[in-house]
């Protein structure tokens, strides 16, 4: 069964941007919505404080677990939504290029966002997913 994700790499658009410009889920396909995936421990504490990278990475993590438990993985990613507290575009990029290389060669549409503060006492970042999954197989 095909796949339901399509990834479309838009060619009339820039060919900067490093993910996909949108993409088409094709029934039959189960929608997966995350919440916010924080840079939190096991025990609820922020890991990493002022380190945007290593926030990134847990944050990564942690949203591979979510979609796990939802039985999807990362390359039924469709979308994700970056957020990272910082009105420095060096830092935006830095977790930027954590979630670029999490992803692979699966490259989702991507929205990165720099923002004023972010929920968790020292949290830098914070990442959201929509996956779509097979359904019917």
């Amino acid at each position: 069964m095909p796949d339901p994700v399509a990834l479309l790499h838009v060619p009339a658009l820039s060919d900067v941007a490093e993910y996909a410009y949108a993409a088409v889920v094709e029934p039959p396909a189960r929608l997966v919505f995350t919440a916010g995936a924080c840079p939190l421990d096991a025990d609820g504490r922020t890991v990493a404080p002022g380190d945007h990278a290593a926030q990134a990475r847990q944050a990564m993590a942690n949203l591979e677990t979510a979609l796990a438990a939802a039985g999807a993985t990362p390359t039924d990613v469709v979308k994700t939504t970056v957020y990272v507290a910082s009105s420095q575009q060096k830092d935006l990029v830095t977790a930027w290029n954590v979630v670029r290389d999490f992803f692979g060669d699966h490259d989702p549409p991507s929205t990165l966002l720099g923002v004023a503060v972010l929920g968790y006492a020292d949290q830098l970042v914070e990442v959201e997913a929509v996956a779509a999954v097979r359904t019917g197989a």
